[in-house]
């Protein structure tokens, strides 16, 4: 059983985390990588993974034969992940009033935005054991800040109340002339059920629709069933599944 892969060193999260860190690509055209001929000259071998503190791989749910070998080569299930296709409709009519408000996040709200972010995404794929406590709080503030920049996601949406309290925030991309993908989607603490999230995604297709984007994306954790639901709600399909597997390695010197 083998798996044909290459192997990409991950700059910028090898500098932020202080780990150096390279991700797996599964390719059918990418040199074999074999559970049982790890030895072999023309294949990573396990000093070449090695090289890395952790490798990150990807891998399509439905790919069995290749989950049983990453896993018979030393690399660990993190979590799973489900990504979800909304369409918009380019044609339908505003939106109703509704007892929110909502606009573009200016920098004079990165810091509160900063705090919900590390808050809320404390959990995630880049968590301890592999990770620091706190690297995943400060991997998903520094994106909230950067999406009010436009300098990863390219906007920042934020919801208020009648009285101008924030109560959760989505930041958005552009992928194509025809798609946008969802990067964050948080609400604030203690404001939960009052159908911000449902208020935020429809934020977010009509952000889709004044650009004449036909398609909105976003993915989710399996295990964060409030997310699936909302997305679900809010009329989303899904588009696929896949697995997050690490390896941790012994740099070599």
């Amino acid at each position: 059983m083998s798996v044909r892969a290459s192997i990409d060193y991950l700059a910028w999260e090898s500098e932020f985390f202080a780990l150096s860190t390279a991700k797996l690509n599964i390719a059918d055209s990418a040199v074999a990588l074999s559970c049982d001929e790890l030895s072999c000259d023309d294949l990573p071998t396990a000093d070449e993974l090695n090289r890395f503190q952790l490798v990150q791989a990807k891998v399509p749910a439905q790919r069995l034969d290749v989950i049983d070998a990453l896993s018979a080569s030393g690399f660990q299930l993190v979590e799973g992940e489900v990504d979800f296709t909304l369409p918009v409709d380019l044609t339908a009519k505003p939106a109703p009033v509704s007892a929110f408000s909502c606009r573009p996040a200016h920098e004079s709200d990165i810091a509160g935005l900063r705090d919900v972010a590390s808050a809320v995404f404390r959990q995630s794929r880049f968590r301890a054991p592999w990770y620091q406590p706190s690297d995943s709080g400060h991997f998903y503030a520094l994106w909230a800040e950067k999406a009010v920049l436009g300098t990863f996601d390219h906007q920042c949406l934020l919801l208020d109340d009648e009285k101008g309290r924030p109560q959760g925030f989505v930041t958005l991309r552009t992928i194509d002339e025809q798609q946008a993908r969802i990067g964050l989607l948080a609400v604030w603490r203690g404001c939960g059920n009052k159908g911000v999230g449902l208020e935020l995604m429809k934020a977010a297709t009509s952000w889709c629709a004044e650009r004449g984007l036909n398609r909105l994306c976003v993915a989710t954790q399996a295990g964060n069933l409030a997310a699936l639901r909302l997305y679900i709600r809010s009329g989303a399909s899904i588009n696929s599944t896949a697995y997050w597997f690490y390896r941790t390695g012994k740099v070599e010197k």
